[in-house]
């Protein structure tokens, strides 16, 4: 399968898996940019993409800048058929600025098939043993 992307800045990095067997590809900032606490912020990645159809990217948190930045991606979605710039939406939960420079891998998305369903109405859903259980319901241990 091929991802075919277009640089929109000439800053831009490629996404790059950084092992073989990498699940995500990394994503990178186009930009310098600094996040305050507590502030969300748009991260431009000066690329977009062609995500083959019946694919949508997935866009997740990088664990190292997650624990360690306190930067939480917000969302992240980028559809089959959407062919703007990918950016992405990133949350400062840290009690200090970060400071995103150009270049720096900011995120990671993942390639994921997507199934479309149909949608029915019904007035009744089937039982399980879980039932409407949530948020907590199976207990701590």
């Amino acid at each position: 399968m091929i991802l075919k992307i277009k640089k929109l800045n000439p800053a831009a990095k490629a996404p790059s898996y950084a092992h073989h067997g990498d699940a995500g590809l990394d994503l990178y900032s186009a930009e310098d940019k600094i996040i305050k606490p507590n502030e969300r912020a748009i991260v431009k990645t000066g690329i977009a993409m062609e995500i083959p159809h019946g694919y949508a990217g997935l866009v997740w948190d990088k664990s190292g800048i997650a624990t360690k930045g306190g930067l939480k991606v917000l969302g992240g979605v980028i559809d089959c058929n959407y062919r703007g710039e990918s950016l992405v939406a990133i949350v400062n939960l840290s009690d200090k600025d970060y400071e995103v420079k150009k270049g720096e891998k900011i995120a990671q998305m993942l390639i994921q098939k997507v199934e479309h369903m149909e949608i029915e109405e019904v007035s009744e859903l089937s039982d399980t043993s879980r039932g409407a259980g949530g948020f907590g319901s199976t207990g701590k241990n």
